[in-house]
């Protein structure tokens, strides 16, 4: 039996309701479990309980024994003044308030469905890819689709909480940090620090003074991200180089090092010079780019601002000096996609929470249906056990439901879990 148990029975009203009274013996009804509080303090807040022919509100504690009310010193604290009511598994010793007033306890040992307790030890002793993975098929399909939906919005609110810091960091230039954010996703999980290391290096309006002219933007971008400190065989990287060092000097640029930058166990596609080349020709085609995709209505038309391909340079290259077979270095289907997933919709998502605008979240969410789900090995597993992203919407709620609950075992959090929670399949016994 765990504490976190003990919750869970409280918050899903899952005690038997009738039978409940206090240790004194006064009959005890539930009215509102109250709000479960993850910070210091009280296990739920604002609850409201009859207790005999008196309704109380204020807030409950949860403890495995009581003598932790002790034991934690809640008696000296004034946090715990307001509650009305102490729930414990095993009374072992009487507690009071700071004053000295007797709280009332309620023991919960025999009042919930062993059954409960028994498909708990079961998930939580499961060595399955998923705790309940051999109990998944009995779960209604509504359930897990409401489920999802949840944890897609879920999953967007922890996408956005770095945006809402950085662009603290950036007084509210909403184009500035879209600037950085984009910037980290064409540097994807390798590359994506140095990236942004870059873009705060070589902040967008120096960027944007010389929107019109590409080769002065791969000086900026190749230049401070310290890809022009040496010597070159090549022309173009010494024109580059040449250029760089008149634009350093104008702006009084600093240039990143270049030995954080990862070449190592990356496809050529992806290594960090094609993808600067990628990103200055976004910033040679893309002007106000945040703002054209705010402006944007019909999703169709936010693909198209990532379609890029690197100057004719690198047709025949993937590092300065370095010559390869001759083939144009485009921006991908599937990292626009990703891009589109975790830059895109977070922005959009945190613009309509900003400005309390509801339509542009909905977009955000539209759009994720509209692109394809990723091809990992986590939604590979998914859908092993039969279940199918249908599109990025699908997929991503299915990434979250795996990291952030199944993996964690956090069945008691979670909707699916709560259902085979209770499933009675056969009776169980509680080990103490």
């Amino acid at each position: 039996m765990t504490e976190k148990f003990l919750h869970y029975l409280w918050s899903m009203k899952l005690l038997k309701n009738n039978f409940l009274q206090t240790e004194s013996g006064e009959k005890i009804q539930i009215i509102h479990a109250g709000e479960y509080n993850t910070n210091a303090g009280p296990d739920f807040l604002n609850a409201r309980i009859r207790i005999g022919d008196t309704l109380w509100a204020g807030n409950v504690e949860i403890h495995m024994k009581s003598s932790a009310w002790n034991a934690h010193r809640h008696q000296n604290d004034k946090a715990y003044d307001n509650i009305v009511l102490h729930v414990v598994y095993k009374n072992d010793q009487p507690v009071s308030r700071e004053d000295g007033s007797t709280i009332p306890c309620l023991i919960v040992k025999h009042q919930f469905d062993t059954n409960i307790y028994a498909n708990y030890q079961s998930l939580m002793g499961s060595n399955s890819w998923i705790p309940c993975e051999r109990h998944l098929y009995k779960v209604p399909s509504i359930v897990l689709q409401q489920w999802l939906h949840r944890l897609q919005v879920e999953r967007i609110e922890e996408k956005i909480q770095p945006i809402l810091a950085a662009l603290t960091e950036n007084q509210h230039n909403w184009e500035e940090t879209f600037y950085q954010f984009l910037a980290t996703a064409f540097g994807a999980r390798i590359n994506a620090e140095p990236f942004l290391q870059l873009t705060r290096a070589l902040p967008v309006k120096v960027l944007a003074r010389h929107k019109n002219n590409l080769f002065q933007l791969e000086a900026l971008l190749f230049g401070t991200a310290g890809f022009l400190e040496e010597k070159f065989a090549d022309a173009y990287p010494n024109e580059l180089k040449k250029e760089f060092s008149f634009l350093k000097k104008k702006y009084g640029l600093e240039p990143v090092k270049k030995h954080i930058w990862k070449f190592l166990r990356l496809r050529p596609a992806n290594f960090p010079s094609i993808r600067i080349a990628q990103f200055a020709q976004l910033i040679y085609k893309s002007s106000h780019l945040f703002s054209k995709i705010t402006e944007s209505r019909e999703i169709s038309n936010l693909a198209p601002f990532f379609e890029v391909t690197a100057s004719a340079y690198w047709d025949d290259h993937y590092r300065f000096d370095h010559t390869s077979i001759s083939r144009q270095k485009s921006f991908g289907t599937t990292a626009i996609s990703l891009l589109l997933i975790n830059t895109v919709v977070p922005f959009l998502f945190l613009f309509g929470k900003y400005r309390d605008e509801d339509a542009y979240c909905e977009r955000a969410l539209d759009v994720l249906e509209h692109v394809p789900a990723e091809n990992n090995k986590i939604l590979k597993n998914w859908s092993l056990m039969g279940i199918q992203a249908a599109n990025a919407f699908e997929s991503q709620a299915l990434l979250q439901l795996h990291n952030n609950y199944c993996k964690n075992f956090r069945c008691l959090d979670c909707a699916v879990g709560h259902k085979v929670l209770l499933q009675n399949d056969q009776p169980g016994q509680v080990s103490e």
